[in-house]
């Protein structure tokens, strides 16, 4: 397992190419995989067996109910002084268990409005992204469809694709992603991942060559880290800012080095940084309306989303699970966020 992603970037290099935190005003864009939040009904046209009440796991609405307040924790926790604008999320069963998150936990307050489609996924897991909508004008949405051509029967979660504004002006293309897992095997499933990133990259080029100033965010559960095949090959991903291409897509986890833990999820004693933030290079010229705030992609660590790992030593995060024995914790997963920069 890689745990830890090399860079060639000097340190004030990248403080240039990215805006000074002075500049504009500032909101903060997050992802966030909360791991199986699901309801406790049985929808029998998916796979979600695992999670009612007369299930080993014995999920209940109890349980319901705290993992939504947990994650409403975190997501306060990342926006420290107000909630972040965009949050891209996946491991979502409904539109149902985001209503109840967004309109019954204390962001009511906040205005948040949801984007989701249902995906054929097997288990019933979609991604989603809720906004706040006095930061974010939504104009359109819609989900794009993951099919193998060498594997026709298996499904996937789709992409969601959003094109919004901040401030009326700067338009904005994001992509929310939850690829194939590596379930079943690392090389078998290399396969599956890649034909998720040749499509995204598709869309990704479609948009460059239509405007090459087009700024596009990319955000999600690769399960893949950012120097694995999916997206140094197919989707083309660039992991420094040496020469810089506006029409180039930058991934932010390989660019800061200053991160506060080494990933986003454990397997056994090491760490990946599965969850990413993209960006076309655009979003990090200085001069540009919309652009990255330094230092970047930043992954939110606090102690309570950790416990210690006893058997691989150091720390792992606090899962709602660990096997099925429940812990109430918050997800296997750690959330990532940025700041975006713009004038009014």
């Amino acid at each position: 397992m890689q745990t830890r992603i090399c860079c060639f970037i000097p340190f004030l290099l990248l403080l240039t190419i990215l805006a000074s935190a002075q500049e504009g005003k500032s909101l903060r864009v997050m992802f966030y995989n909360v791991e199986n939040l699901f309801d406790t009904e049985d929808d029998s046209l998916t796979m979600d067996e695992e999670f009612l009440p007369g299930s080993d796991r014995h999920w209940n609405k109890n349980k319901f109910y705290k993992k939504l307040n947990n994650i409403y924790k975190v997501i306060i926790g990342v926006g420290e002084w107000e909630p972040p604008a965009i949050i891209g999320l996946c491991e979502i069963e409904n539109r149902f268990v985001l209503n109840q998150l967004v309109y019954h936990t204390p962001l009511e307050k906040f205005g948040y409005e949801v984007v989701h489609y249902e995906s054929p996924d097997r288990r019933g897991i979609d991604v989603a992204c809720i906004y706040r909508k006095d930061k974010i004008v939504v104009d359109t949405t819609f989900p794009i469809r993951i099919d193998f051509s060498f594997d026709p029967t298996s499904t996937t979660r789709d992409i969601l694709y959003i094109k919004g504004a901040i401030g009326l002006k700067d338009t904005f293309h994001l992509f929310v992603n939850h690829w194939p897992s590596r379930y079943g095997g690392y090389l078998e499933t290399i396969p599956k991942r890649k034909a998720a990133a040749g499509i995204l990259r598709q869309f990704t080029d479609s948009l460059l060559q239509v405007n090459a100033e087009n700024n596009i965010i990319i955000m999600g559960d690769f399960n893949d880290d950012p120097l694995d095949q999916s997206l140094q090959k197919e989707l083309m991903v660039k992991t420094d800012t040496l020469k810089m291409n506006p029409m180039a897509l930058y991934d932010m986890a390989s660019i800061n080095t200053n991160l506060s833990i080494e990933g986003t999820l454990k397997f056994q004693e090491g760490w990946n940084i599965f969850d990413q933030i993209i960006v076309s290079g655009n979003l990090l010229q200085k001069d540009n309306g919309l652009r990255v705030r330094a230092p970047g992609y930043q992954i939110y660590s606090p102690d309570f989303l950790l416990v210690e790992d006893e058997k691989n030593l150091g720390k792992k995060p606090f899962r709602t699970y660990n096997g099925f024995k429940y812990e109430g914790g918050y997800s296997d997963h750690l959330p990532v966020y940025m700041d975006i920069l713009y004038k009014e």
